[in-house]
């Protein structure tokens, strides 16, 4: 077993980033080989300031090792020194097809209604999302529900290029397969139960960063969005009741039990019993996360190390792929 998965290093994680994919990352550790990167070459798909990415990189690479990811264990890079990345792209942008690219819902919404004046690099992002998991020979990449559409893009463009280029017996590309998980893959704005939180929320109030401190993170608790009805009793009664789902489903997920259990022990309470013990419960869990992040971000030069070294494992490991790549789309090196 061979995981892949990246994140964009856009600023500071959040716990929509922390339970829907970070926690479950540190989990994988014990699975199998694993890869983490920096997708710091999607970053550039839109405006962006040089020197925030710079900082935004180490920073997200000090945010990813104080939750448990270890260099030591998994390959932690980012894709900028793995240039085997942007190499794969090209060449299977010989084997994407504009109308596959042209149904990305991602695309759609990134674009807008500008689509005339959006990057080349935003049409082709998804070609260099399957080449982030193809050069690996991932086995499998744990995805969201709004990821899913680009694994399959992946696994369309794997397909296509072994029928035209390789043999059935010794195809070039391992078709992965996706990770989902189960729990708490999608967790909500705390000022709109119907948005995801997220990082491009405007209101710093709609989400849990992990470097709040344990004052912030109470306060954003305090404040977040509710409804005057008590807790139900049963998972049913949350229906119609977005901004309590949320709530009871981060309960639910930081404490490692089931949302019938939550509501077992606080049905029938209200909002004011409730939110201090999810904040109470947030701090606990999220205080050991926080002061290694603080320590860790600190040093640069152990982060840079950090990187330089996994990037290293990561290019050894991507060159074989690449090699046969070239040499199946007749492709003449030195």
């Amino acid at each position: 077993m061979r995981v892949v998965s990246g994140i964009q290093p856009t600023g500071n994680l959040h716990l929509g980033n922390y339970l829907g994919a970070i926690r479950n990352w540190v989990a994988m550790q014990e699975q199998g080989e694993c890869l983490f990167f920096l997708a710091d070459l999607h970053a550039i798909s839109q405006p962006h300031v040089p020197t925030e990415l710079a900082a935004n990189t180490r920073e997200m690479t000090a945010a990813l090792v104080a939750c448990g990811i270890d260099p030591s264990r998994s390959i932690l890079f980012n894709q900028a020194q793995v240039p085997q990345h942007a190499e794969l792209q090209w060449l299977l942008n010989g084997t994407a097809r504009m109308g596959w690219l042209n149904r990305m819902t991602q695309w759609k919404d990134k674009a807008g209604k500008n689509r005339e004046g959006a990057s080349i690099a935003l049409f082709t992002y998804p070609v260099l999302q399957a080449a982030d998991v193809l050069l690996y020979q991932a086995t499998h990449v744990p995805v969201g529900e709004d990821q899913k559409q680009h694994l399959e893009l992946a696994r369309d463009i794997a397909q296509k290029f072994n029928n035209d280029f390789a043999s059935e017996d010794a195809p070039v590309f391992t078709l992965p397969d996706p990770i989902i998980p189960p729990e708490a893959a999608r967790i909500m704005s705390l000022r709109d139960g119907s948005a995801k939180m997220s990082k491009s929320d405007p209101s710093d109030m709609s989400r849990i960063n992990l470097t709040d401190d344990a004052d912030a993170i109470m306060n954003k608790v305090k404040k977040a969005k509710t409804d005057p009805e008590p807790l139900p009793s049963e998972k049913t009664g949350l229906e119609g009741r977005p901004e309590a789902a949320n709530l009871v489903g981060i309960y639910a997920a930081m404490a490692g039990t089931s949302v019938d259990a939550v509501l077992g022990e606080f049905g029938g309470e209200g909002f004011g019993k409730f939110k201090p013990a999810l904040g109470e419960l947030l701090v606990t869990k999220l205080a050991p996360i926080n002061d290694r992040f603080i320590h860790l971000r600190q040093d640069k030069d152990a982060l840079d190390a950090i990187l330089r070294s996994g990037a290293e494992r990561a290019r050894k490991l991507a060159v074989p792929t690449l090699d046969k790549t070239y040499a199946a789309l007749g492709l003449v090196r030195g």
